[in-house]
């Protein structure tokens, strides 16, 4: 089994975390949490916030919700030292590193479609992960892509053993990326990168030593991993926490009413009120009160965080004064 945990240093230097919102649309109560967690863990240890902005998913960006993301932080009294940094305009180092992957073999071309993948899976798959990709370009070498007269999207070989790490809250972890996803793109057929490459070329470039994020993200670490030490790269630590669901226990979404934080403001809703739900939900206060994001950072610890999904009910909303 490959261990990639980072490595510790006799003088621990305050962390560097970041803040990474995806312009995609709105962000809700649920992106609200997970902000504050990582934002906590950075200021309690006198570290730096970095806020960078991933809208390599470009398809998807809608207009104007940059624009409120950073507006929405600044409601909640989350401060950065450095950014926003727009991820697109930090293409030529993903392409650099795409380039240093090619050199070494470690991609290969690829054509299928994603229904081509749906049709060869013969095994269930996590909603959010897709279909395993069966291997059926993974005979391919790099100069093969010339001769295809298409443009391929390109796909990052598994080595035999994948590697296992440590998370903050969740501890030992180690998954067969071979079951779940198998080889993984790291670069699109739009001729753009992957979400893989671009964090792990951003969180390196920009000193990030402390992500913490949702746990639906846990099963992208190992991928990371992998591109980190192909790349020579230091790993930062992880943390994944929890996320945000509604009554049914799926994650949120329209069909739970409007969560949106602009939503919150717009009918008066405080910052100090929401953060106060949070803060209770997270085990910081034994009742939900108001309080400022600062004034949780002496409350703030990993371990009181309980284990499962933080159930949004409309009574706990209606309880800070929102109706939905």
């Amino acid at each position: 089994m490959i261990s990639r945990e980072p490595k510790a240093s006799a003088f621990s230097a305050p962390p560097t975390g970041r803040l990474a919102p995806s312009p995609t649309g709105a962000q809700h109560v649920g992106n609200a949490r997970t902000y504050l967690i990582a934002w906590l863990a950075a200021r309690q240890a006198s570290g730096r916030v970095v806020l960078r902005i991933e809208d390599i998913d470009s398809p998807r960006v809608k207009a104007g919700a940059f624009e409120q993301t950073c507006e929405d932080l600044r409601w909640l009294g989350l401060d950065w030292d450095e950014g926003p940094i727009i991820q697109t305009q930090r293409l030529p180092f993903h392409q650099a590193a795409f380039e240093r992957l090619r050199s070494q073999e470690l991609v290969y071309p690829c054509t299928c479609t994603r229904g081509d993948i749906e049709r060869a899976a013969s095994a269930p798959h996590l909603d959010h992960e897709g279909p395993r990709y069966p291997g059926t370009c993974a005979h391919r070498r790099v100069a093969d892509a010339a001769l295809m007269g298409v443009r391929p999207a390109w796909r990052f070989h598994i080595p035999a053993d994948t590697p296992s790490f440590h998370d903050a809250f969740l501890g030992a972890q180690h998954l067969d990326l071979h079951a779940v996803g198998g080889d993984f793109v790291v670069w699109k057929f739009a001729d753009t990168p992957a979400y893989q490459l671009a964090v792990v070329v951003d969180d390196a470039a920009q000193g990030v030593t402390q992500v913490i994020r949702g746990d639906d993200l846990v099963t992208s670490t190992p991928r990371q991993l992998l591109l980190y030490s192909a790349l020579s790269l230091q790993p930062p630590s992880f943390c994944h926490v929890p996320l945000v669901v509604g009554p049914d226990g799926r994650r949120l979404a329209k069909r739970h009413g409007d969560t949106r934080l602009s939503a919150l403001r717009e009918q008066g809703v405080r910052p100090e009120a929401l953060l106060g739900l949070l803060a209770w939900s997270c085990g910081w206060l034994r009742a939900v009160e108001p309080i400022s994001a600062r004034e949780l950072l002496p409350l703030f610890r990993l371990d009181t965080i309980p284990r499962q999904p933080f159930v949004l009910e409309p009574a706990l909303l209606r309880g800070i004064g929102y109706s939905g």
